[in-house]
C-alpha cells in the first residue's frame, strides 16, 4: 500500500489560488528519460532550475531563481542535525536523489568516515553523476538495494540516518510500521539522530489527520525523543518560486521528523555554526523556527 499525499488533505484550497496554479504553464526541456522497474524518470530543465521527476512529480533537484537558490527547500531540514551534533562519523542516507545534500554534509561534518547510500532505483546514481555533478568518493558506499532489506542485513550503527523515499505516488507503507522504526532504532548509536520525511496536512494536530497522529504515536513508542518541523519555510519558498504566491495553497506539507534514542537538544546557533551553514546558501535559522 502507498501513502498518498493528497489523501492527507483536510483543508480545502482557495479556488482562485488553485486556478492560478492550474493555469501556470512551465516550459520544460527534457535532458534524459527512461522507464525502470520502479519509475518513469525524467531529468528536466525549466525556468526554475534542473530537476529529477518521477512521472509528473518533482523528486529532487536544484532551484536557481532570484528569490531562492538551492535544493528543493524541504531538503534543507536535513541540515538541522548539524546544529545538534557536529561529530557525525557514520551516515546512512536512503534515497540518493541528486546527491547534493551529501556534498553539503561533507563540507559541514569534518569528522565523517563513511556514508552508506541505499537506493532501489538503478538509474539514480548515473543520473546524479551526469546531471548533478555527484561523485562517489572514498567515504561513499552505494548499495543498489531495498532499504528495509539493507537494514535487516547490516550490523552497522550510525550517528545519522536520513530516509527520503517518496515516489511519484507517495510513500510505501512499509516505512511507517513499528517493525521498520525498530530497525532504524537498532541501527542508531546512543546519540544518533534519525531524520524522516512524511506527507501531512498543514494542520498537523487536527484530529482528522489520523495517519500522522497514529504514525507519531509509533515514533513516540519507539524513540526517547522526537522533534517535528512543519515545513512552513519550505512551502513558502516553493509557492513563491513556482507560482509567485505568498501563501500555502494545497493542504499538504513535508513533515520532517527528527528522532533519537536520547533527548534532542536544539541549542541556539553559535555565529560560527550559523555562518558555516550560510556558506551553503541556507538560512537554517528560518528552518529551525518551524519546530513544533
Amino acid at each position: 500500500m502507498t501513502i498518498i499525499p493528497e489523501d492527507q488533505s483536510i483543508i480545502k484550497p482557495d479556488k482562485n489560488l488553485l486556478n492560478k496554479i492550474n493555469k501556470t504553464k512551465i516550459k520544460e526541456k527534457t535532458l534524459f528519460k527512461i522507464n525502470s522497474s520502479f519509475h518513469a524518470i525524467k531529468v528536466v530543465e525549466n525556468n526554475f532550475g534542473r530537476f529529477i521527476k518521477y512521472k509528473d512529480t518533482y523528486q529532487a533537484g536544484y532551484i536557481k531563481h532570484d528569490f531562492y537558490e538551492g535544493n528543493l527547500p524541504y531538503i534543507n531540514y536535513f541540515l538541522i542535525p548539524y546544529t545538534i551534533n557536529k561529530n557525525v562519523k557514520n551516515i546512512l542516507f536512503v534515497g540518493l536523489g541528486t546527491g547534493i545534500i551529501l556534498k553539503q554534509y561533507k563540507k559541514l561534518f569534518k569528522s565523517i568516515k563513511k556514508i552508506d547510500i541505499v537506493d532501489i532505483e538503478e538509474n539514480i546514481l548515473p543520473i546524479a553523476e551526469k546531471y548533478f555533478d555527484f561523485k562517489l568518493e572514498e567515504e561513499y558506499n552505494f548499495y543498489l538495494q531495498d532499504a528495509i532489506v539493507f537494514l535487516k542485513n547490516t550490523k552497522q550503527k550510525y550517528d545519522l540516518i536520513v530516509v527520503d523515499v517518496a515516489n511519484n505516488e507517495g510513500i510505501d507503507e512499509r516505512f511507517t510500521t513499528k517493525e521498520y522504526l525498530n530497525l532504524i532504532k537498532n541501527h542508531l548509536k546512543k546519540t544518533g539522530i534519525f531524520v524522516s520525511n512524511m506527507p501531512s496536512s498543514t494542520d498537523i494536530h487536527n484530529k482528522k489527520n489520523k495517519f500522522i497522529i497514529n504514525l507519531l504515536e509509533k515514533y513516540k513508542e519507539t524513540f526517547k525523543d522526537i522533534k517535528l518541523f512543519n515545513g512552513k519555510t519550505s512551502n513558502e519558498i516553493f509557492y513563491k518560486v513556482f507560482f509567485n504566491i505568498d501563501k500555502d495553497v494545497l493542504d499538504i506539507t513535508n513533515l520532517i521528523i527528527l528522532s533519537s534514542n536520547k533527548e534532542i537538544d536544539l541549542k541556539p546557533l553559535t555565529q560560527k555554526n550559523k555562518k558555516e551553514i550560510e556558506n551553503l546558501n541556507v538560512n537554517i535559522t528560518k528552518y529551525l523556527k518551524d519546530v513544533m
